[in-house]
């Protein structure tokens, strides 16, 4: 039997979460939560860490403790949340198979659907490493849960290879419990993770950071034995005279996280370049009406209080559709990456909003750079806006807002891009 809903939410981490409290706050009564675990929080309830909350909440908490303030509101809601459920297809016309234990087949169609699948890690087989296949070979998330979730101690003498945030704080979390971690390999000339995640996990604990290095060679029958570790030059290329083999018994990877749109695909959403998930507008709506996607699912974030935030912008836009109270711009603008920035987000802007003063920006940029500018131009090459920034990363996503009123009117494009002309203050 097809059950109608007005909101569908898919995933019931941080992202869906937020989505679902705040499209009850914009008048929504019919929102069901579907997540495949027996629990809700995703991730968050694996990083025990501090750090959380420090943008959303002003207050720094561990990743649980952030969890359940939105768990403890969504239980007190009016959402209905179907834990152990996985969701299997979803149709371009907002139908919804899903299947559970006690329920067995589930179908529903949505008025609206909100995509929070969240993300996965890389693994050896995406690198293709050569050797061996033992035991002791684990992404850094997998060893994360096994330690604060399971009670178990992965391995004693430890490389990680991947400097991305995960892999920083699992540096420290092994050391913490007693093993030795003999370095933290990164194939790039910078660090993919937070500065402050550097600071605090490896040079805090004396761990030893090997930029432009990676795994040559992987040992062990049952057990892994060992690893060679190689220098890379500028083009990737191996040196080989650097070779060192490197005695372990475990092996992280933290080599990036690909967002999780099996699902998006499967409905018809291409997946941008850069960010990995689906084209969206400035409502976080995808090319399918009423099909928005917000979190890690459209774009890995440094900070769940981004997700938090992107999440709620998401359940707005979908409460918006289903009161069919949207107004499209007369001409959609479209957002482009330029010099050193590799994605935008929004990808376009569609809608016309009275109330609405500033547009908020999320990008990444190509590689490291000081006292630049981020400046965006319209179509006819004029600049628009500029925003004086003294660092940045490509391992620290980048936010600008940018007021409405400087968007000219009839403009077709947008293009975001990086100059090195030294800081000056944000704005026109």
């Amino acid at each position: 039997m097809m059950r109608e809903h007005q909101l569908v939410i898919i995933g019931a981490g941080p992202a869906g979460l937020a989505a679902a409290l705040e499209a009850e706050k914009a008048g929504l009564e019919d929102i069901v939560l579907l997540e495949r675990d027996e629990y809700l929080g995703g991730i968050l309830q694996q990083c025990i860490h501090n750090g959380f909350g420090l943008n959303y909440f002003g207050e720094e908490l561990t990743g649980p403790e952030y969890a359940e303030r939105f768990i403890d509101d969504v239980r007190e809601s009016s959402v209905k949340i179907r834990l152990k459920t996985m969701v299997l297809n979803i149709s371009p016309d907002k139908k919804i198979t899903a299947i559970n234990e006690e329920e067995g087949m589930i179908f529903l169609k949505a008025q609206a659907i909100i995509l929070a699948m969240g993300c996965r890690e890389r693994t050896r087989e995406a690198l293709k490493i050569p050797g061996t296949r033992p035991a002791g070979i684990l992404t850094a998330g997998t060893a994360q849960r096994f330690i604060n979730i399971e009670g178990y101690l992965p391995g004693r003498e430890v490389v990680i290879l991947g400097s991305g945030d995960i892999g920083l704080i699992m540096a420290r979390r092994m050391a913490l419990e007693g093993a030795e971690v003999k370095g933290v390999l990164e194939i790039m000339p910078y660090s993919s993770g937070l500065v402050r995640n550097k600071v605090q996990c490896l040079d805090d604990f004396g761990i030893p950071l090997k930029l432009q290095h990676t795994v040559d060679y992987i040992y062990g029958k049952q057990r892994l034995e060992a690893v060679d570790v190689i220098q890379v030059d500028d083009n990737f290329n191996r040196l080989t005279e650097t070779k060192e083999r490197i005695e372990c018994d475990t092996l992280l990877l933290s080599v990036g996280l690909i967002p999780e749109n099996e699902l998006s695909q499967d409905m018809g959403l291409k997946l941008a370049d850069g960010s990995g998930g689906p084209p969206v507008n400035e409502l976080r709506e995808t090319e399918i009406p009423g099909v928005y996607a917000c979190g890690n699912v459209l774009q890995v974030h440094d900070l769940v209080d981004y997700v938090s935030e992107e999440a709620e912008v998401a359940a707005r836009g979908a409460a918006n559709f289903i009161k069919d109270s949207l107004k499209k711009r007369e001409k959609e603008i479209i957002i482009e990456p330029g010099r050193g920035i590799n994605f935008v987000i929004p990808h376009k802007i569609s809608y016309q909003d009275e109330s609405r003063k500033l547009i908020r920006h999320f990008l990444r940029v190509d590689e490291p750079r000081e006292n630049i500018k981020i400046v965006i131009r319209d179509e006819a090459g004029s600049q628009i806006a500029r925003f004086g920034r003294e660092i940045v990363t490509p391992g620290e996503m980048e936010t600008v807002k940018l007021p409405e009123s400087l968007i000219p009117e009839g403009t077709g494009k947008l293009e975001f891009s990086i100059e090195a002309e030294g800081v000056e203050e944000n704005g026109k």
